[in-house]
């Protein structure tokens, strides 16, 4: 394979435009024209990655096949490509300086003093052509996070015009900016494009192509304005106008050329019919669905909705392709008590526990787990939400009502949950979890064999704590399934409930291998047990 080709993908004016969405978008249009593609986020953060975050800030905590905690945006680039990414597709600031101190540390620079020009940004594009180097893709779509301008930015911007200069013919660059409109006057004000491009400019960056986040259509004098004054042609204009779901984005690219005119400017010769039949037909479901289905979301997060980010698109995904229109309840956790857990449930076809930390809002937790046990509401139950659902269950009917997890009560006489043995030893927080896939094997007489079809299956962890397998027979003995296991660490990985209609918890996170394409099994019966018990 030749070298590959290269689209930085870059934002101004304000935070959160939606570049990961845009670099998803187009990154599906290549794929679709046949390209092998991939995308790589840098971030320009100093924590080596985000699994220490609050999710407060920055959303959920996504995680690779192999183990890599990294920002939430790697998850839409799988969602829309349908293909796994790596520890190589995320960067950080915190960890290009980490490495650089580490040669340094080691004698690697010959005792010259070290800076930011050359020494990290050379490490910035080192990290780039890692995923190059490979050798798998033909198009590797790159996004700075963070705003041009940013002093955190600035050597990100840098290395992208030391790139763009070495490898002049294989790299396009994409700037994402904001049109807003003022109401008052009727206007659309291109100035704050104009002021971004030239903050690029002065940092020696010319953008090929600029993109236009707006709420109002383009005219052609706004087209040429803009045109005009960021130094590109009126076809190099694209309208990204807000659209009903970010599933449309791609097809709305599509309309305004962007794959075409991205493929020119990189000098890419042959453009292959496009090919994504599938997308538009499953997208056509989604939005033309009738029957509907109510989710109930419990957790400590809900106010940032991004918190769970993966599991409401998973939900997304699966009802798409039942063809169910679908209401997500956000319920928080800390608000549920004794008195109004029916009220919070009763709207509710089905309900979700979702992961998480700490003991804040476990008892709203353990009273909806209660109540949807009781009264045969289907239940998902995801990591801390699967071990929320064993406590319950232990409690109130194995009768040991002083069992906890040993995480929220160190004391606890009957630890349920306890912390696994591989994390005892462990002094430091960040990436020392149990990370990545692993394999689980399924008891065929089980809700999971049949959604799954399949008597292995390999899914993604994020956790310390684990089942006690000390108690695993008072389990059995009262009526919990454990019907997934790790052969290897002698780990239960899902319980279910027989004689409810749909009781599942997970330890792993299905949530991370679902896509727009492919929606995860486990989602998609969950939604259809959910409709079917209305």
């Amino acid at each position: 394979m030749s070298k590959a080709k290269f689209i930085f993908v870059t934002g101004g004016v304000t935070s959160s435009l939606g570049k990961g969405i845009i670099a998803s978008s187009l990154g599906n249009l290549l794929q679709s024209r046949g390209y092998n593609t991939t995308i790589l986020k840098l971030d320009p953060y100093l924590n080596v990655d985000p699994g220490t975050l609050n999710p407060y800030e920055h959303g959920e905590c996504y995680v690779t096949q192999d183990g890599a905690e990294t920002d939430l945006d790697l998850g839409h680039y799988e969602r829309f490509l349908n293909l796994p990414t790596s520890q190589l597709n995320n960067v950080t600031t915190g960890s290009i300086y980490k490495n650089v101190i580490e040669r340094e540390r080691k004698g690697d620079f010959l005792g010259k003093t070290v800076q930011v020009i050359p020494h990290i940004t050379d490490e910035i594009k080192n990290r780039i052509r890692l995923l190059e180097s490979e050798k798998k893709f033909q198009i590797i779509i790159v996004e700075i996070g963070g705003t041009v301008g940013d002093i955190e930015s600035l050597p990100y911007i840098e290395a992208l015009r030391q790139f763009k200069f070495e490898r002049k013919n294989d790299v396009a660059v994409i700037h994402l900016t904001l049109l807003p409109f003022l109401s008052s006057t009727g206007e659309i004000k291109t100035k704050p494009t104009q002021h971004s491009v030239k903050t690029m400019l002065q940092s020696g960056v010319q953008p090929d192509i600029i993109v236009c986040r707006t709420e109002h259509k383009l005219n052609d004098n706004v087209k040429n304005k803009i045109a005009l004054f960021c130094n590109v042609d009126y076809q190099s204009v694209i309208e990204s106008i807000n659209a009903d779901t970010i599933y449309e984005v791609p097809l709305l690219m599509l309309k305004q050329n962007l794959d075409s005119v991205v493929a020119k400017k990189l000098g890419l010769k042959k453009i292959n019919k496009i090919n994504n039949e599938l997308w538009i037909k499953r997208l056509k479901k989604f939005k033309n669905a009738k029957e509907e289905v109510t989710i109930g979301i419990i957790g400590k997060y809900v106010e940032l909705k991004d918190s769970y980010k993966s599991i409401s698109e998973s939900l997304i995904h699966a009802s798409a392709f039942l063809e169910k229109r679908l209401t997500i309840k956000w319920i928080h956790s800390e608000k549920i008590n004794i008195k109004n857990v029916s009220t919070h449930i009763k709207n509710c076809d089905g309900v979700i526990i979702a992961p998480g930390f700490g003991d804040r809002g476990i008892d709203g937790k353990m009273l909806a787990v209660q109540y949807v046990r009781e009264n045969n509401i289907p239940f998902l139950g995801i990591c801390l939400g699967m071990q929320i659902a064993v406590i319950e269950f232990f409690r109130n009917v194995c009768g040991y009502n002083n069992a906890h997890s040993s995480e929220m009560r160190p004391q606890t006489k009957y630890p349920i949950i306890d912390l696994m043995k591989t994390q005892t030893d462990i002094v430091n927080k960040g990436g020392t979890m149990r990370l990545g896939s692993y394999n689980c094997k399924l008891n065929k007489d089980s809700k999971c064999y049949e959604a799954y079809k399949t008597e292995y299956v390999k899914e993604r962890h994020r956790h310390r704590y684990e089942l006690n397998n000390k108690y695993k027979d008072q389990l059995i003995e009262k009526g919990m399934q454990l019907v997934g296991y790790n052969e290897t660490f002698n780990l239960v990985e899902i319980i279910e409930i027989r004689n409810h209609p749909w009781f599942v918890g997970v330890q792993f996170h299905p949530e991370y291998q679902s896509s727009f394409i492919a929606p995860h099994p486990l989602f998609v019966s969950f939604i259809n047990a959910s409709y079917l018990n209305k």
